[in-house]
């Protein structure tokens, strides 16, 4: 049974999590919900880097002339090194995820401190960059998270709109559609280059969508590329 006490801790740790919900940050948080420049769409990819899969989105984007801001595991890194450095071999930006998916509302302040120092440190050896950007697994926050961040010099940012490509009924048509109900000028975009945190096969649906999201985003005359361009110092 928890104290008066011990129910106060809870709170004051899970409390960031309110921003998951995509109004409030919207609302009351726009730089961590990803609004930034308002000609600007940053395109972010999570949970890779995979050998199946990431090496496909970087040829769509490269068709293109795009680059993109990909949050990895450090655990997916760790067995995959050479695709860190591709990413940034080919413009690409790299921010940590995490080093396993696991919610971090279940995990101690040092194990948060640990592991995403532990990510943040990989891909510098890595790459030979350091990352800017984190964003939580399942996009949940906790204080131990935001102080852990601060202290590694990484910036959270979340995202205005999402393509739902991690379910198993996701289709081309499905994640395109759910992308444009919620894009608008200045968003952050996301969507999975893996499906290790997902239904088998499912970043085919995200792969097929990316061509028709940057033809969309050309129509509308929106700039599409990383989080290091999307942000200005006048964006509060």
């Amino acid at each position: 049974m928890f104290t008066a006490a011990g129910s106060a801790v809870l709170l004051v740790h899970a409390a960031p999590a309110i921003t998951a919900l995509r109004g409030v940050r919207l609302a009351l948080f726009p730089r961590l919900a990803g609004i930034g420049d308002r000609s600007h769409i940053a395109l972010t990819f999570d949970d890779g880097p995979d050998p199946a899969s990431t090496p496909r989105f970087m040829a769509a984007l490269d068709q293109f002339g795009v680059r993109a801001t990909f949050f990895v595991l450090g655990a997916m890194l760790a067995r995959a090194p050479g695709l860190g450095r591709d990413l940034v071999a080919a413009g690409h930006e790299v921010a940590v995820h995490g080093w396993t998916h696991d919610n971090l509302l279940v995990r101690t302040p040092a194990a948060t401190l640990a592991e995403l120092a532990r990510t943040r440190d990989l891909i510098e050896r890595l790459t030979g960059c350091q990352p800017h950007y984190f964003r939580p697994p399942y996009g949940v926050l906790t204080t131990a998270a935001l102080l852990a961040a601060r202290r590694l010099d990484l910036t959270p940012v979340l995202w205005t709109c999402w393509g739902k490509d991690w379910l198993e009924k996701s289709t081309p048509d499905s994640v395109f559609s759910t992308l444009r109900a919620g894009l608008s000028p200045g968003g952050t975009v996301l969507l999975h280059d893996s499906d290790c945190t997902s239904a088998p096969g499912a970043w085919r649906s995200a792969l097929a969508a990316v061509p028709r999201l940057l033809e969309h985003c050309a129509r509308q005359g929106l700039r599409v590329g990383a989080l290091a361009e999307h942000y200005r110092p006048t964006i509060l």
